[in-house]
């Protein structure tokens, strides 16, 4: 029968607890939070290149952390242009209602417009 020394178990299993622990922190997430933190200070107290190059770096951060959000608001981008131009048409027709409307109401009030007094 092999003996184990329990010793050794105990620190072992410290050390992967450790090793959890360190894994579970986002280091990315961070760092683009600190950026964007010291960004819009620097921004507000009046640095505004450095702000604008601070805030920036924690965007491109923020956006390598949440690769898959990014990917799934580009892929649904272009259903959302389609309809904003649908949206656009829609009002691009209604406004040529209104001057062809327009058009017709100034032809009829110049047609019987006030008599001029002549007899």
């Amino acid at each position: 029968m092999a003996v184990v020394p329990l010793t050794r178990m105990a620190s072992e299993a410290r050390s992967n607890r450790r090793i959890c622990e360190a894994e579970g922190t986002n280091w990315t997430r961070i760092a683009a939070a600190s950026g964007l933190v010291a960004g819009g200070i620097l921004l507000i107290t009046g640095n505004r290149r450095s702000g604008l190059v601070t805030a920036a770096s924690g965007t491109a951060l923020a956006l390598l952390d949440q690769k898959e959000t990014v990917r799934a608001w580009w892929d649904a981008l272009p259903g959302y242009i389609e309809g904003v131009q649908q949206v656009l048409g829609q009002v691009e027709k209604a406004v040529a209602e209104v001057a062809v409307q327009r058009e017709r109401l100034h032809k009829i009030l110049t047609n019987q417009g006030l008599p001029t007094g002549r007899s």
